[in-house]
């Protein structure tokens, strides 16, 4: 084990721990799920933007969106910018309509939301069973991600750096709480903005300068310079596909979605679409070309998803290292954490009380449930890790094309289409999330495009049709007065 780069990292866990600890005492009174769940809605602009970014951006972001840089060139860094507008998108789309509802009904979930739209049970379980699946996967991969950079970086053994890892995760999301994630979360997006910066520049001075980099990689490859990529990987269709996946799709995810539902006011809202499209926009392309021009330092990595942990041992003095490794984690817990509480907050809300309402106002029992479910999750995580792919990044995409086949359409037209019904929604569901697990298990690309394409104009279809043979819902008892 490397103690130069492990101290660095044992004092950003502790910072980690006393954020939730803080996050705990500032707790406010009042209905235990919306603060375990939600914060009380009391975010910022700055915390919204933070927390928004920082959930979006993944293991896949830090390591396996540079490690398909490092095999496929330059081309990758371009495609990686189709991601930039996505807080823009979930912001501008959602925003003050999703969170005018939410708080309208005083939902606590994006479920509760769906419930008090279409009035349907059967959708809310679906919905609620095809995202605890979906995030069984994604967490997976941050915890894959987050062991994988221990074991590089720092010499950690992957089963222990996995114990570690998940460890501290769980602990601190199920005693936290959403509170203590998104404090959590705008600290971690600061760390990972000096971390990029710092490690970007150190790979640029280890190749010799920009120039000698392209030209390093030029040699190795000419694809590796070219807009198509290695093995011409980036063609229209695929670019085409990357972007519904990546960038309009996003509005469909639970985690960031939810996020849209927890903030303060108007003027959080618009300061968290600016710093949040800025952020995003340095931690991808500063990721994204460091994994890029690290093949010119480093040509023969045989597992591309470790040219990040590999770079910062390589080209940072070993306390920096050390620091920069928090970056890559806080992108990595952030994530985990989001999709941790959304999981929690599945089981306990939409499943528990929907089958005990009686239960609805005890709030010990909650608490007990929300923490303990919270914990087992993390625990069971981290058995789902314990035998990780090569490339953690097609994984990653997979539970992402799932959550948008089942959750965008509904969630957008059922905020913007005034006639849209639970049948529609439902259908879409069914049709979105079928197509997308056949064509995904079968490795189909119908003309040459991800499964997330068809399958979300399927869907569409679906809604469409499904809608002809439904009724408006009966609307829900408001629980408080619309803001």
């Amino acid at each position: 084990m490397k103690l130069e780069i492990i101290l660095p990292l044992i004092a950003y866990l502790l910072l980690v721990a006393g954020l939730s600890v803080y996050a705990m005492r500032q707790r406010s009174e009042g209905n235990f799920l919306t603060e375990y769940f939600l914060g009380s809605r009391s975010m910022g602009g700055f915390v919204l933007a933070m927390t928004l970014t920082t959930t979006y951006i993944s293991a896949s972001s830090f390591i396996g969106g540079p490690g398909a840089a490092y095999k496929y060139g330059l081309g990758w860094v371009l495609l990686s910018m189709v991601q930039v507008p996505a807080v823009w998108l979930s912001l501008g789309i959602l925003g003050k309509k999703f969170a005018i509802l939410a708080r309208r009904y005083n939902a606590v979930t994006l479920n509760d939301t769906l419930y008090a739209r279409y009035r349907s049970p059967l959708l809310v379980w679906f919905a609620s069973l095809s995202l605890l699946i979906a995030f069984i996967g994604a967490m997976t991969v941050q915890f894959i991600g987050g062991a994988r950079l221990l074991e590089t970086a720092a010499g950690i053994p992957y089963d222990t750096g996995l114990l570690i890892f998940g460890g501290t995760i769980a602990l601190y999301t199920a005693f936290g709480g959403f509170r203590a994630s998104v404090l959590n979360d705008a600290m971690q997006g600061l760390v990972m903005l000096a971390g990029t910066f710092l490690l970007l520049f150190a790979v640029i001075h280890a190749a010799g300068g920009m120039h000698s980099a392209v030209h390093k990689l030029q040699q190795i490859d000419p694809q590796l310079v070219s807009p198509e990529g290695v093995d011409n990987i980036l063609s229209p269709t695929f670019l085409a596909s990357f972007s519904v996946l990546v960038c309009f799709g996003v509005i469909g995810l639970p985690h960031t979605a939810v996020r849209c539902i927890s903030y303060k006011d108007s003027k959080a809202v618009h300061r968290g679409i600016v710093l949040g499209t800025i952020v995003v926009t340095v931690l991808m392309f500063g990721m994204h070309l460091a994994g890029a021009l690290g093949r010119a330092v480093m040509p023969d990595l045989a597992i591309p998803d470790q040219v990040i942990p590999t770079l910062m041992i390589r080209v940072l003095p070993p306390v920096a290292a050390g620091i920069f490794l928090a970056a890559p984690m806080a992108a990595i817990m952030s994530t985990i954490n989001a999709q941790l509480l959304q999981s929690s907050a599945t089981i306990v809300k939409d499943l528990f009380l929907r089958l005990r309402p009686q239960h609805m106002d005890n709030e010990p029992l909650l608490k007990k449930m929300s923490g303990a479910i919270t914990l087992i999750l993390g625990l069971l995580l981290l058995l789902a890790a314990w035998n990780p792919p090569e490339m953690i990044i097609w994984l990653n995409l997979l539970a992402f094309g799932g959550l948008e086949a089942v959750f965008l359409w509904p969630l957008v037209l059922g905020l913007y289409w005034e006639k849209a019904n639970a049948t529609g929604a439902l259908s879409s569901m069914i049709i979105g999330a079928g197509c997308y697990t056949l064509l995904a298990s079968l490795s189909l690309q119908p003309w040459g495009f991800h499964p997330i394409v068809p399958s979300l104009l399927l869907s569409l279809i679906a809604f469409a049709i499904g809608n002809r043979f439904g009724h408006d819902a009966a609307p829900a008892a408001q629980a408080v007065p619309p803001v």
